[in-house]
């Protein structure tokens, strides 16, 4: 299987073969600034889980990502996956992922499919964020809550899977140089953690 040849079967079957670690950081940028990662790792952090909405349209998957408004007190106006806090009623990471996007962008459950999910992925703002991999059908309907989010849009699979497209760049953060990843695409800048949990996927999943 190869980034630009999508077949949904195999893609399950990768999907739910990960074990979703939380103590797994062998992938992505947590490997960028280790100095980070084992500070948060002895914080209490507060739980959360994203959607990540892979659109079975046969060799041209697609993969929904939005925009977060202005408005937003974090994270606000960039490209982030469906997601949020897993709060006390949810049964479940994929249970939070799936109300998210629901509240979100108004993906309805019924639509799509959780298959498995990515190690959990450590932010500085003090989130541990469960990664639920998922395939939405291509017939989908959404209804965008402008409150939190300014649009919804697709990227081609291939190109977010395709490690000639993820940059390692970096900034200055409390005095120190951190590193993260970014996927340019057309107007949007995909990076921070964004970028680094589709990194992860790539690396976990082994699509090239």
């Amino acid at each position: 299987m190869t980034a630009a040849a999508f077949n949904a079967d195999l893609f399950r079957e990768k999907a739910r073969g990960l074990a979703g670690d939380a103590g797994d950081f062998r992938h992505g940028d947590h490997l960028l600034n280790p100095d980070i990662v084992g500070r948060l790792a002895q914080e209490k952090l507060r739980e959360a889980a994203v959607l990540i909405p892979v659109v079975d349209r046969g060799a041209e998957a697609g993969l929904i990502l939005t925009r977060r408004t202005q408005s937003m007190r974090q994270h606000s106006g960039q490209v982030a996956f469906p997601g949020g806090a897993v709060d006390a009623q949810d049964a479940s990471p994929e249970a939070a992922a799936l109300r998210e996007a629901h509240e979100e962008i108004g993906l309805d459950a019924g639509s799509v499919e959780t298959l498995g999910r990515l190690p959990a992925y450590l932010t500085t703002t003090g989130f541990r964020i469960t990664p639920v991999i998922a395939l939405v059908r291509a017939d989908y309907e959404l209804t965008i809550n402008r409150s939190e989010v300014d649009a919804a849009f697709e990227v081609p699979f291939a190109f977010v899977m395709n490690p000639d497209n993820h940059r390692r760049e970096s900034w200055v953060w409390q005095g120190k140089e951190r590193f993260y990843y970014s996927i340019p695409f057309e107007e949007h800048n995909i990076w921070g953690v964004t970028a680094g949990i589709l990194r992860v996927l790539y690396e976990r999943l082994h699509l090239d």
